[in-house]
């Protein structure tokens, strides 16, 4: 029986709730970067057990297990078949610290109230398109590269969920309109779609090199269309069915 892993986000992991068909091993890390993964913990940082109000239970795990690191010890235990990665979630700026540790600058943080912690008030921001930023990200692919090989991951099946943003939406009654050059990634924070894109195209692009045994799977370019109707709301990375549909059979072909 597959054991399956998501490094990612909510378009991989929505395809097991979304047809009530989540397998019994299923571990999901997200609300991360590559840098943030394999960054030092927050030093002084010692999560509470209940989440904060406005959080669910996961949204508070996974903001904790990105500043205690948790991810790759949960990774590793966990002895996936199959190990998926998408890099959806690679939009969010990078905050650094003291002594290497890093954060990842989520919605999820942000709402948590961690950020007037006073481990975390040294924290300068990291953008996420710039080079400092992207100089963070080749270094933990070439460390994650070195774990896929020299672990018990290297037993797994690797697989790339290449995705990109849509640039239209379609509504209730089919009608497709076309995004603006500027999107929310944050409240009040622009982003530049097409940046964004061609980062997620760098980004698929390494990674494929770093990991070579990795498959690559991706929709149909016709179904990259956000969903005016999609249970998270309207966004350029919540897609219309058709999309999730591509992925599904995709991954059955390959035994998930």
């Amino acid at each position: 029986m597959a054991r399956v892993a998501v490094i990612g986000s909510c378009i991989t992991r929505d395809l097991w709730p979304l047809r009530d068909q989540a397998p019994a091993d299923l571990l999901y890390v997200s609300r991360t970067s590559l840098p943030s993964l394999f960054a030092s913990p927050i030093t002084g940082f010692t999560p509470e057990e209940d989440p904060p109000e406005g959080l669910t239970r996961y949204q508070h795990r996974a903001v904790t297990d990105d500043l205690t690191k948790q991810g790759l010890k949960r990774l590793v235990a966990h002895r996936p078949t199959h190990l998926i990665f998408d890099f959806i979630d690679e939009r969010f700026d990078l905050l650094a610290l003291p002594g290497g540790a890093l954060a990842t600058r989520s919605w999820e943080l942000e709402a948590s109230g961690h950020l007037d912690h006073p481990a975390l008030a040294p924290a300068r921001p990291v953008a996420r398109l710039g080079e400092a930023c992207q100089r963070l990200w080749n270094a933990a692919l070439g460390e994650l590269a070195l774990l896929l090989r020299t672990s018990v991951l290297s037993e797994a099946q690797i697989i790339l969920h290449a995705a990109q943003w849509a640039t239209r939406w379609r509504d209730a009654e089919g009608r497709e309109t076309a995004f603006g050059d500027e999107l929310e990634i944050l409240p009040g924070r622009p982003a530049d779609l097409a940046a964004h894109n061609a980062l997620l195209r760098r980004s698929e692009a390494a990674f494929r090199r770093a990991v070579p045994q990795a498959e690559t799977i991706c929709a149909e370019p016709g179904h990259v269309v956000a969903d005016a109707g999609h249970r998270w709301g309207l966004s350029p990375f919540h897609y219309v069915p058709q999309y999730y549909e591509d992925i599904w059979r995709a991954l059955q072909a390959r035994g998930v």
